[in-house]
C-alpha cells in the first residue's frame, strides 16, 4: 500500500505506472527540474511540491486500477495464439534483445511499424506489446491508447514471464547496466 513514507523506488516497484500518473498530475519526475531521488519518500517529494500527499496517493492508486486493465497475462496471450485469433504481438525490447530470444509469433517493434499501426489499426484491433520484465511496457501500451487504439494490452511480466509460465525453453536473461 502507498504511503508517505513509501520510497520513491520502492513505490515505482509496487506501481510501475506512478511516474507516468505523478508525471501527467502534478508535472513530477518528468524531467530534470522536477526529479525526486530514489530514496526520497512520497511524502517529502510532496512536501517539496506543495501537493497533498493523501491526493497523490489516491491518484497512484486511481492510476493503477487503470492500468491494470491495460495488462493480459503471458497464459492469455498464448491462448489468443494458440486459438488463432488475428492480433498483433509485438517486442518492445531493443533489436539485440529481439535478436537473441523471441516469442514465436511476435515481430519487433519499429518505428515504422508503429507509424503504420497509429496510421492503420482500427481502435479496438488487439496488439499485444511486451518488453523484458514488463517495467516499461505499461507505458508503451498508454502510448498506444493515447493515440486512439484502445485494444492495446501490455503482457504482464514480459517475456520473463513468459519464460516462466508459458515456455520455460524460452532463456531467462538478466541485462548488465554500466
Amino acid at each position: 500500500m502507498a504511503e508517505a513514507t513509501t520510497s520513491m523506488v520502492d513505490l515505482l516497484a509496487q506501481y510501475p505506472g506512478a511516474r507516468r500518473a505523478l508525471f501527467a498530475r502534478y508535472h513530477i519526475g518528468g524531467c530534470s527540474s522536477c526529479a525526486y531521488k530514489d530514496e526520497e519518500t512520497l511524502g517529502e517529494v510532496c512536501e517539496r511540491n506543495e501537493i497533498d500527499v493523501n491526493e497523490a496517493i489516491a491518484h497512484v492508486l486511481q492510476s493503477h486500477e487503470v492500468d491494470k486493465a491495460m495488462l493480459i497475462s503471458p497464459s492469455e496471450v498464448k491462448s489468443l495464439l494458440d486459438d488463432g485469433r488475428d492480433f498483433v504481438f509485438l517486442d518492445t525490447r531493443t533489436r539485440e534483445e529481439h535478436e537473441a530470444v523471441t516469442i514465436a509469433g511476435s515481430e519487433f517493434m519499429t518505428q515504422e511499424r508503429q507509424q503504420e499501426l497509429f496510421g492503420k489499426a482500427k481502435e479496438d484491433d488487439v496488439i499485444v506489446l511486451y518488453d523484458h520484465t514488463g517495467g516499461r511496457v505499461l507505458d508503451t501500451c498508454a502510448w498506444f491508447q493515447g493515440h486512439g487504439l484502445k485494444g492495446t494490452r501490455g503482457m504482464l511480466g514480459g517475456i520473463d514471464a513468459w519464460s516462466k509460465e508459458v515456455d520455460k525453453a524460452i532463456p531467462r536473461y538478466r541485462l548488465e547496466m554500466d
